[in-house]
């Protein structure tokens, strides 16, 4: 038997033993009415009226010396040393013989001073409020081996306070972006994460099946779609938060469940889009991360990084060309092929079948996205990338498109919405042409959002956030695992 069974059969004993004893070792309810938090606060006045409290949370240690036990309760809002003492301890006795690390206890007291200057409590009563079948680790194996720490992330949390600080920080992000699109008039909705039709985004989506009707459904890879039929609806300000899937690689910025901001602003076009997006930007960082002199300067992977508005815009196809000097649109797809290979890229069957613009795109993840660290606008992406987008004004060949790229991460990606049906359906069929071409990932024919188009959708513009690599670069995370609670995890 392991050590680790070993302790567990012990503390399973210490369970029986207590509920022999009548002790309920799992209550439901709590006398809790402060947090360690308000004792620290109020200490001077508490502890000099002798103020009896109840407080309650985890034992993250408890070590005993005589007829007296030192612990550290640790609750929401912080730490705090709790003393047992025998005489004035109720149930001193059952101190040393039950109590563990891990336990969740309550306790009864008022504030002191110990000899040695120690802010603490001493308890006059106390109970089990959970009983822990394991200890914490002493030692978090996790910092040996990243992956424990995402597969067991209720310890990591426990352990790692500067975690659990990052999830705070992603949770006021989400909350000042909620704050942000309120005052500027936006409703909030929801649309379906299950569709008949994968659309809205060029990605290889998760299959099902519905039983009862015996029909196929994916799960979304984006709320696009549905969003614009709302604008059709009548509604002029909308935006959604919430979960995407993709059928895809895992990497340090992709996970197959991710969670996506989108939003839509009827009479607006790309331009607009992209000062409201900079406006955004400015509200969040001064609104939901610490605040420092300059609130616009944040650090990235060793990097300072520079939000102050505006920023520069660079078209796509320039930036193509600029790296590989090689002229976009008269390039073939051997010699996009050969680019890549030259610059490391493994030439995956994937990749074999990509047309020139898939090619195109590829070149422009792997190669040209990594050297743009500060807030950069891509703009006027190729037609046959941006099937949602308008065609620019000025050339046939471009989409009023925007990109946003920080810290070579893509974190936003908008245009002024194509709200032809006749030229979107035409763009559904070219995109259909390149999936039995073997792109996978092309968009669908969606018929029904052709029938909603027909009935008249007003100039829009559109954008979408993903919301983990904002929070990743905001809380200069080394990989999108480390802000999402749950990632996705190979099996051992």
């Amino acid at each position: 038997m392991s050590t680790a069974d070993q302790i567990k059969k012990i503390r399973i004993d210490k369970v029986k033993e207590l509920k022999k004893q009548g002790k309920d070792v799992y209550p439901s309810h709590c006398f809790r009415n402060r947090l360690v938090r308000d004792v620290l606060v109020h200490f001077s006045s508490w502890s000099e009226t002798k103020k009896k409290i109840w407080i309650g949370g985890r034992i993250m240690s408890i070590r005993f010396h005589g007829g007296i036990a030192f612990a550290d309760l640790r609750d929401t809002s912080g730490h705090l040393q709790i003393v047992f003492k025998k005489g004035d301890t109720k149930d001193f006795e059952l101190v040393n013989q039950y109590l563990d690390t891990s336990d969740f206890v309550e306790v009864k007291g008022f504030p002191f001073k110990t000899e040695r200057g120690a802010k603490s409590l001493l308890v006059e009563e106390w109970r089990i409020l959970a009983k822990s079948l394991r200890p914490i680790p002493s030692e978090w194996y996790g910092l040996k081996d990243a992956e424990e720490r995402f597969r067991r992330r209720y310890l990591d949390l426990i352990l790692n306070e500067e975690v659990k600080k990052r999830f705070e920080t992603r949770s006021k992000i989400i909350k000042a972006m909620r704050e942000f699109f309120d005052k500027e008039g936006f409703v909030e909705v929801e649309t379906p994460i299950l569709q008949t039709l994968a659309g809205g985004a060029t990605a290889r989506p998760f299959k099902t099946k519905l039983n009862i009707l015996n029909i196929p459904l994916y799960l979304r890879i984006a709320p696009e779609l549905y969003l614009k039929r709302l604008i059709v609806g009548g509604f002029e300000k909308i935006f959604e938060i919430g979960k995407n899937f993709r059928n895809e690689g895992i990497d340090k910025t992709h996970n197959p469940e991710f969670t996506m901001m989108e939003l839509y602003w009827a009479y607006a076009d790309y331009e607009d889009m992209m000062d409201f997006i900079e406006k955004l930007f400015v509200y969040i960082l001064k609104h939901a991360l610490p605040q420092t002199e300059d609130p616009l300067l944040i650090n990235f992977n060793g990097q300072l990084i520079n939000f102050t508005p505006p920023w520069p815009r660079k078209k796509f196809l320039d930036l193509i060309e600029e790296a590989t000097n090689l002229k976009p649109l008269a390039t073939d797809v051997r010699t996009w092929r050969a680019f890549l290979q030259a610059q490391g890229v493994t030439i995956t069957e994937e990749i074999k079948k990509m047309d020139e613009w898939g090619l195109m795109d590829e070149v422009y993840k792997k190669v040209c996205l990594e050297k743009l660290i500060q807030p950069t606008f891509i703009t006027h992406h190729p037609s046959a990338l941006s099937p949602l987008a308008k065609l620019s004004k000025n050339d046939p060949n471009e989409t009023e498109r925007f990109q946003v790229v920080v810290g070579g991460i893509e974190l936003v990606n908008g245009y002024s919405e194509l709200n032809d049906p006749l030229e979107q359906a035409e763009r559904f069929k070219r995109q259909e042409q390149r999936r039995r071409a073997g792109n996978e990932e092309a968009s669908r024919y969606d018929k029904d959002f052709i029938e909603a188009l027909e009935y008249g959708m007003p100039p829009t513009a559109g954008v979408g956030i993903g919301i983990d690599r904002l929070v990743m670069l905001l809380t200069n995370a080394p990989s999108i695992k480390e802000v999402i609670f749950f990632p996705f995890m190979k099996n051992k």
